[in-house]
């Protein structure tokens, strides 16, 4: 850093740093209004599920893509993680058609892995696209990937003041989704509370109740997502 006056240093690289924070933030919009348009010219319908490790997003997106492939949907997934390739393989086991994004140091996907992502599965071969985002409820919330919805799944073991303490993720969510309902009486979650802190920040989208493991709700969370 250079020399200079008291102060103007801090003030220098205060200004520099949010400059480039938001440019890196622009390109990721514009890369990912690209992927939207690449995908809606392959006729795909795609959806990014937000949330902790451990929520149930990748049987949630199993439970979905079951009840879909029934319907003679064809679905695709892209399985986002620091490392491994763990959902990956599950999705694979399914039947799914899937690419493994790992992105090392990073806490979140972006536009431009996802980009790289698509060039690799067989686009003309998809109905609907799910796309697990890394295991996160900060992170990810900056950064949309083309999806034409965004999913963010807690679960009551969680705890009831998830949304108060990550309220920005809940704002921008297209839909909420809380999961392993069947969990909440023994670990003392009340979730008529999660959903009652998610409306003030959130008063319109989609709040879903599911136990994938069941599959409880799972038919809601379809419809709310690509309807009947």
């Amino acid at each position: 850093m250079v020399n200079m006056a008291p102060g103007l240093p801090r003030l220098m690289h205060k200004t520099v740093t949010v400059d480039m924070v938001e440019s890196i933030l622009e390109e990721n919009r514009t890369i990912a209004r690209g992927n939207r348009e690449h995908l809606r010219s392959h006729g795909i319908r795609a959806f990014d599920l937000l949330g902790a490790v451990g929520s149930g997003k990748t049987l949630l997106i199993e439970r979905m893509s079951e009840i879909l492939a029934a319907r003679g949907v064809r679905v695709g997934a892209i399985a986002g993680d620091v490392a491994g390739d763990d959902d990956h393989r599950r999705f694979l086991a399914r039947g799914i058609v899937s690419e493994n994004l790992n992105t090392g140091k990073e806490c979140h996907l972006d536009a431009h892995l996802v980009e790289h992502a698509l060039e690799h599965l067989d686009l003309d071969g998809i109905d609907v696209l799910f796309i697990e985002n890394v295991g996160n409820l900060v992170c990810p919330a900056d950064f949309p990937l083309g999806a034409e919805r965004r999913v963010v799944v807690i679960s009551t073991t969680e705890g009831d003041d998830t949304v108060r303490k990550h309220p920005l993720i809940f704002r921008d969510a297209d839909v909420c989704v809380i999961n392993k309902v069947d969990l909440a009486e023994p670990v003392g979650v009340d979730v008529d509370v999660i959903e009652r802190d998610f409306r003030t920040v959130n008063a319109h989208a989609p709040f879903i109740r599911t136990n994938a493991k069941t599959g409880e709700g799972v038919e809601d969370l379809l419809e709310a997502l690509v309807g009947q």
